[in-house]
């Protein structure tokens, strides 16, 4: 919503109304000039060196079980 309404300045109406491929179709050409995609290798780098993690440090999705250790 922030892209259709503050960087394309669609009226809240023409947004909605705006299909997934529309949005796509106008998006494309802003996305190109990101940059290349990191390659696998690369990304599995920055996986490792930028892991997820919740504000307790532990991986994002862990659940603690009773039998954890503390």
């Amino acid at each position: 919503m922030a892209v259709g309404f503050g960087l394309l300045k669609l009226s809240s109406e023409a947004f909605w109304r705006m299909t997934p491929r529309e949005l796509a179709s106008v998006l494309g050409p802003r996305i190109a000039t990101a940059g290349p995609l990191p390659s696998r290798s690369e990304f599995e780098r920055l996986m490792a060196r930028f892991p997820d993690s919740s504000a307790i440090g532990e991986p994002l999705g862990h659940r603690r079980s009773p039998n954890d250790p503390q």
